[in-house]
């Protein structure tokens, strides 16, 4: 029985990956048509577009009244980001180019945005003035970007020269494609509460290492695709822009949540591993605007000392 729902666990995953990669093509699609800018796009459309499976997880998991998934989903989601799915591309690919257009400072914003959630949890509490600080910084992010990218200019430009004529088949297309996401998403919260009371561990302990890489399925099936491509460049907005909405959607599931909510697993390691891999991470993707694939090894091993801090110093 248990290696049955084993199985169907991780089948669900392959379900929201195959159904991600519809929603994520289909608006992809969408946006070019529209002649978007391409930073702008990656960074808060395709940036959002790929952490829908975050998104229903999260919800789901505020309907059955268990928030330590969608925290430990949405903290382990964004630093994997970051120490698994760029490295394996590095690494994979004999190599990669980081291509983004943030000045220094807006990279630095963004990244302290993405660990902002480490340390409003340092405290092993969270509330609603703290999520809404989260979304104000999203807001605040969102601006000095827009400003320079002119991301709203181009949709009011793109809309009044769309013509679509599939445009009914790609909406449901899309539509199915996020029901079958939410419903997946549903059984993975209740799994993920069953494996948790089976092996007498948090939910926040297996979100933060299982669910954290099933829920990147999409970003992760990308840099799989690049390397298989022959690509060695990576839109580095595209991974910038999905950590930065797992930061807002934490804000926001927070909110939503309405009580105060207690963490259930000291998080003082968790802030120590998140601000180690995305240090390490901004001195590579800086210092020469690519990582080798030796340092995409150590970042790796990075990830290894993460899942050793997260598994055996509870």
């Amino acid at each position: 029985m248990v290696l049955i729902n084993i199985a169907f666990y991780f089948i669900s995953f392959f379900l929201i990956w195959y159904a991600s990669g519809i929603i994520v093509n289909s608006l992809t699609r969408f946006t070019k048509k529209l002649k978007l800018s391409t930073f702008a796009v990656s960074f808060f459309v395709l940036g959002i577009l790929t952490s829908i499976p975050e998104f229903a997880v999260g919800i789901n998991s505020i309907i059955q009244q268990r928030p330590g998934i969608f925290i430990g989903n949405l903290l382990g989601a964004s630093l994997t980001l970051f120490i698994l799915v760029i490295p394996i591309l590095a690494v994979l690919g004999n190599g990669v180019k980081m291509i983004h257009q943030l000045s220094t400072d807006n990279l630095i914003f963004t990244l302290l945005f993405v660990a902002a959630p480490t340390f409003l949890i340092a405290d092993n509490v969270l509330t609603r003035t703290e999520s809404v600080f989260l979304i104000l910084m999203y807001i605040i992010l969102f601006y000095f970007i827009e400003k320079k990218h002119g991301l709203f200019v181009n949709v009011r430009e793109g809309l009044e020269n769309f013509k679509d004529k599939n445009a009914f088949e790609d909406v449901v297309e899309l539509l199915l494609a996020c029901v079958i996401v939410f419903v997946t998403s549903q059984y993975i919260v209740t799994q993920t509460i069953y494996f948790s009371e089976l092996l007498s561990v948090s939910t926040f302990l297996i979100s933060i290492v299982v669910l954290s890489i099933g829920t990147n399925l999409p970003e992760l099936s990308l840099a799989i695709r690049a390397v298989m491509a022959g690509k060695r460049e990576v839109a580095l907005g595209d991974y910038l822009g999905s950590a930065a909405a797992n930061s807002l959607l934490f804000g926001i599931f927070t909110f939503l949540n309405g009580d105060r909510i207690n963490i259930e697993t000291y998080s003082y390691k968790t802030m120590a591993m998140m601000l180690l891999g995305l240090g390490i991470f901004y001195f590579f993707s800086r210092s020469k605007q690519d990582i080798s694939r030796r340092e995409g090894k150590i970042l790796l091993l990075v990830y290894l000392l993460f899942l050793v801090v997260e598994i055996f110093l509870q």
